[in-house]
C-alpha cells in the first residue's frame, strides 16, 4: 500500500496556520479540528509544522508564559521537516516515523504540498491490511479455497 492510498481515503485537506499567529490560536485551531498538527504557511508557502507536542513543550519550559509567542517561535522549520511522497510505501513511512519519533508527516508531490498523514493514519491502514490477511489465512486454513 502506498501513501497516496491513505490520502485518497482520508482526503487531502490541509489545515494551516500563519507563522505570525499566536501559539494559543494555533492550539485552539488544533483543538477545534481535533487534529494534532498544523501546516505553517507564510505568503501561501510551506514554512513549517507545529504540533501539539511543540505546544506542550513550550508550556512546560516557560511555565505557561507564552502569550506573546508566535507559531514561528516553536514550529519545526520546513528545511528540518521529514516528508514523504505519494508513491512511498506505507511500511517505509511507518518505520521512519517510529525511528524518528514523529507523529505527523507532510506529503510532497512534485515539490508541492499535497497532504499530511499522522501515525494514526498509518497504523489504521496497517491494521486494515493485517485484518484482511488474517481473514484470508483463516479461510485458507479452513479449506475454503481447496
Amino acid at each position: 500500500m502506498k501513501v497516496k492510498d491513505i490520502l485518497n481515503e482520508k482526503g487531502r485537506e490541509l489545515i494551516t496556520v500563519g507563522a505570525e499567529s499566536s501559539i494559543t490560536d494555533a492550539a485552539a485551531k488544533m483543538m477545534q479540528r481535533n487534529i494534532g498538527a498544523l501546516i505553517v504557511e507564510h505568503d501561501t508557502k510551506l514554512v513549517g509544522l507545529i504540533t501539539e507536542r511543540d505546544v506542550v513543550k513550550i508550556v512546560a519550559s516557560t511555565e505557561c508564559q507564552m502569550k506573546d509567542m508566535k507559531v514561528r517561535d516553536i514550529m519545526v522549520n520546513s528545511e528540518n521537516l521529514l516528508v514523504a511522497e505519494p508513491e512511498d510505501e506505507v511500511e517505509y513511512v511507518m518505520v521512519v516515523m517510529i525511528q524518528k519519533g514523529i507523529r505527523h508527516m507532510p506529503i510532497v508531490e512534485k515539490g508541492e504540498l499535497s497532504g499530511i498523514i499522522s501515525i494514526r493514519d498509518v497504523v489504521k491502514t496497517h491494521v486494515k491490511k493485517l485484518n484482511a490477511e488474517i481473514h484470508f489465512l483463516k479461510e485458507y486454513i479452513s479449506d475454503k479455497y481447496i
